[in-house]
Order: structure tokens, then sequence, then C-alpha cells
């Protein structure tokens, strides 16, 4: 493998998404990550112990996945865009620290490739039942964001995106890929480094002096600065004051958990992304994300060709969910149909935006395998006669 000095393999390759993912950090900066190898996620880091030090980075095995998920935001604190991937229960194990990284404002990227469970369940086949965890995983009250690619060529893409997002949020991005889109293998275009769109960190140009670690100049987002640059400032996940320093009043959480949640709220529209087609004649739209998006494709397809209106919203941002979209929609559609490799999450984020004005159908799926087609075009037949 030959990189260029930015450490981007550049060129067009066959790889699967998994390693997509590992080219897509390195190209958004990534020079720091920890993480316990757990199927079907290992392929990510695997890659990345072996590229980064071709870039002056670092790669930590660490003895389970709570020391990644905070040995990662020491890295970040330390200067460096981290990042850290796991899989099934690992990201069970890491939802405090996801709620330290949003309490703190780290900005870093979690990277989960979605297995079917509960519990250990099955480590090497797919699911996408890690939807709600990701967004509600953790406790208080939060905002993170979520993506969902759907190819190895997403997962290059929409790392970098992710990575992106975390730095001009200064929040916890959840990267949620499944099993069959980490595994695929498929043609990856990788640009140039200068053709790729990198968001540096929001380093504070302020003098020591003048440096308070949790002010803000007016968009939500504190400036950062990081430990050794002889700034001072206290990082802790109790509720703080602009300085950094708890304060246990009623008024600083207040404050506080309101601009958490605000400074993602108020950029929706630009963060939200999805793909849509045929929508504008639908009667039936079937909103899908991740590896199902492709399966219901080929059902979308088959209902055109039974003279069926039907049009397609693909979720490329789980989170935050496009409510403004499905409200549109609701209001000149007939019903929505959701196929999801779980027994119904995202479903129920379309059922309370549409809030009665169109029906939901629901296509459960267990896990283990995609759906059949045939399943998703029943569905969309009988959404059709409603």
């Amino acid at each position: 493998m030959k990189a260029d000095p930015h450490g981007v393999l550049t060129g067009t390759h066959f790889i699967d998404g998994d390693h997509a993912c590992c080219e897509g950090a390195l190209a958004a900066g990534a020079r720091f990550a920890a993480g316990y190898p757990i199927t079907p996620s290992t392929e990510v880091v695997e890659r990345f112990a072996a590229r980064v030090p071709m870039v002056g980075g670092t790669f930590i095995q660490m003895e389970d996945e709570l020391a990644a998920s905070i040995a990662l935001q020491g890295g970040v604190w330390g200067g460096a865009k981290a990042f850290t991937v796991t899989s099934g229960p690992g990201f069970s194990l890491m939802m405090e620290h996801i709620g330290y990284a949003a309490m703190t404002e780290t900005p870093c990227v979690f990277v989960d490739v979605q297995r079917g469970g509960p519990s250990t369940g099955l480590p090497t086949l797919p699911a996408q039942a890690d939807m709600m965890q990701a967004r509600w995983g953790s406790h208080g009250d939060y905002e993170i964001i979520a993506l969902c690619p759907n190819s190895p060529q997403e997962c290059f893409d929409l790392t970098i995106k992710a990575f992106n997002l975390a730095e001009e949020f200064r929040v916890p991005v959840m990267f949620m890929m499944d099993e069959v889109v980490g595994h695929m293998t498929e043609k990856v275009v990788i640009p140039p480094a200068d053709q790729i769109e990198v968001v540096p960190r929001k380093h504070t140009h302020k003098s020591v002096e003048d440096y308070l670690p949790y002010a803000t100049n007016g968009d939500m987002v504190p400036e950062m600065a990081h430990a050794g640059e002889g700034y001072k400032f206290h990082v802790t996940g109790l509720t703080h004051d602009e300085r950094g320093y708890p304060n246990m009043t009623p008024q600083t959480q207040d404050k506080l958990v309101r601009r958490l949640q605000n400074k993602i709220r108020i950029a929706v529209d630009r963060i939200c992304l999805f793909e849509e087609d045929g929508l504008e004649n639908a009667e039936v739209v079937v909103i899908s994300y991740g590896i199902t998006s492709r399966v219901a494709q080929r059902a979308i397809d088959m209902a055109h060709e039974r003279g069926l209106k039907v049009g397609k919203l693909r979720l490329i941002t789980a989170w935050p969910f496009p409510d403004k979209k499905i409200v549109e929609l609701a209001a000149r559609v007939k019903a929505f149909v959701v196929p999801e490799l779980n027994l119904g999450q995202m479903v129920r984020e379309v059922e309370r935006a549409a809030a009665g004005k169109a029906k939901t159908f629901a296509v459960s799926h267990a896990g283990g395998g995609v759906h059949n087609p045939e399943e998703i075009l029943r569905a969309i037949v009988e959404a059709s006669r409603c």
C-alpha cells in the first residue's frame, strides 16, 4: 500500500466496508484509535493499526471496551482526532463514556458495526438493533449525531463526514454500520487529499488569561484547548460552569444541558442527510437505512413494475431524525413502509413524526440475515390499498 504524505491511499480500490471506514478515518485526520477486538468490527482497527504508523499515529489495544472508550477521549484532549470501533456488547459497555463525551463536549467518533443480539447474540451476522441505543443509551439529556452508510464507498465518505461533524459541533458521532455493509467488498474511489474536505478542530486563539473552556461565541460550540499548551481548564462529567469547574445549581444544569441539545437542534436542517427518489407523485414511501435500503430498492422496483406509486426515502443521518421531512410527506402520502433489521426501532420515530396523518407499516426482521424483497413488496401492496 502506498499513501500520499497525508496518509490518504488514493485511487480506485476493491475493499470491504470495514477497511473503507479505516481509510475514511485516516483521510479525515484521525491519528489515534483505541479498541478491543470484537466481531464484526475488528477489521477497521486491524487495518488502522497497520496503516497509522505510516503517518505518525497510534493505535492501542485496550483491555476492554470501557478502557477503549475513555482512552480515545484522552487522545482528543491531547490534540488528536480519535475514534473507537466496536459491536454488540462492546457498544453497551461504552454507553457511560458516550455520555461523558457529550457532557465534556469531546469531539470523537464511535463506530458500531451492528450484529444480532441481545447479549452475545449472533457475532458474525447482521442486525440494525442498536439504533435507539445510539441515541438514548447513556443517561440524561444530550444530543448525538448518527450516520448510516449503505455501501463501502459511503463507509469511506461518511466516516470523513462523521469526523467533520464531531469537530464542528464538539459532539460524539455514532457511525452505525451493519455486518453486511462492513464485510461486503465493492469499488471504493478515494480522491487525493486536496479534494477531501476536512474540518479542523475548533481550537482557541484566545490568550491563557482570556480563555474559558466552556464559554461560547454565539454559536453554542466552545473553542477547545489541548493538554500541555499552557491553558488552565478542568474537564469533568459533573455539571460545570464556563470554567469547566463543578457547579451543582439547577440554573447551571439548565443552561448547560439546553446548550448541549440546542447546538445540534438549531443546525438540524444542515445536519440531516437523506436520499430521496420518486417522492413527487408517491402514494407510499419506503423509509430504510443501511443494508436494508439496498434490499428495499429491489422491492420498490418490483412495485413500480406493478404500477404502484412508490417513493424512496433513505436515512443517511438517523440522528437527529428528519422530522420535518416526515411531516411534509405525511401530509400528502397514504402510508410509510419501514423495513429494518430489528423488531421495531426507527419505525417508531416515523410514527411519531407522522402523527397519524399517514399510516405506518413496519416490516420487521430479527436479524441474522436480510429481508427477502417480497416481504417488503407485500407491505407496499398492503399500504397502497389503505
